[in-house]
């Protein structure tokens, strides 16, 4: 918001209007050590598999495996990929005043028809120098990806982008999210509440609340990012698109009787 060329407010007039202070325009974030991106990467691939491993155990698994880590190190990295050990918490907290939290509307439900419920979920994404974070909006009866988006910061803007996406698809009846500030923004809400769909978010710490979502990470963790080294955005923009595109069309999926996503999603069979 701030225009550098603006010749009528200099550079401290508009830090002040906006009630910005001044060192944070010139603030330039300091960049991951190669250290930390290589545990970052074996966070992530731990916690695929052990999803209720703590900052504790997650230090003593890196230890024994050889890396010299302290568990301050391992608890920062973890929040800056947005992951935590899966328990159930005893209160809700967003970090956005205001914001509220929805229930839980999946339990019992039988989903039988497209576009009955839909899921959505953020993860990690390594590449050369950096990480990612990727979003993607599901079809939870077909197990069809709607959309999907990169960013490099996780900033609410991408998951709404990516959710007008989806939302060119068709409208559910529910969307399922987690509790996170992008999903408890007002701009998510109100864009959601704008189509009539229910807003249901999964419980603070139970994973299975959104256990959709992470069987289709743990695919295309394994079978696509952990296969690759992506040089940069680009690199990965191209590379797990073309994945998510043969995953939607052409990849035989065992929970919908081996049919495609895009079969069962469109009711093409």
């Amino acid at each position: 918001m701030i225009d550098a060329n603006d010749e009528n407010f200099s550079i401290n007039t508009q830090c002040k209007l906006l009630s910005v202070p001044r060192s944070s325009y010139y603030y330039q974030p300091v960049q991951e050590t190669t250290y930390n991106l290589k545990l970052m990467k074996e966070i992530d691939m731990l916690y695929l598999d052990f999803p209720f491993y703590g900052s504790r155990r997650m230090t003593a698994s890196l230890r024994n495996t050889g890396f010299d880590v302290n568990r301050k190190r391992i608890l920062r990295l973890m929040k800056l990929m947005c992951i935590e050990a899966i328990y159930p918490k005893k209160t809700i907290k967003t970090t956005i005043p205001g914001c509220i939290k929805f229930p839980y509307l999946l339990k019992d439900v039988n989903i039988r028809l497209p576009n009955q419920a839909w899921g959505t979920d953020i993860t990690y994404v390594p590449v050369e120098g950096g990480f990612l974070y990727l979003v993607v909006f599901l079809d939870l009866y077909s197990r069809y990806i709607l959309s999907w988006k990169l960013s490099n910061s996780l900033e609410s803007t991408f998951c709404l982008e990516a959710l007008e996406m989806a939302f060119q698809k068709g409208i559910p009846e529910i969307i399922n999210s987690d509790q996170g500030v992008q999903y408890t923004s007002h701009a998510y809400i109100d864009l959601v509440k704008s189509t009539k769909a229910l807003i249901s978010m999964s419980g603070k710490g139970k994973f299975w609340d959104n256990i959709f979502a992470e069987r289709v990470w743990r695919t295309i963790k394994y079978e696509e990012v952990y296969l690759n080294n992506y040089e940069d955005y680009q690199d990965a923009n191209r590379s797990i698109g073309n994945y998510i595109d043969n995953y939607n069309k052409k990849r035989p999926h065992s929970a919908i009787n081996y049919n495609t996503p895009e079969k069962m999603y469109f009711n093409r069979l």
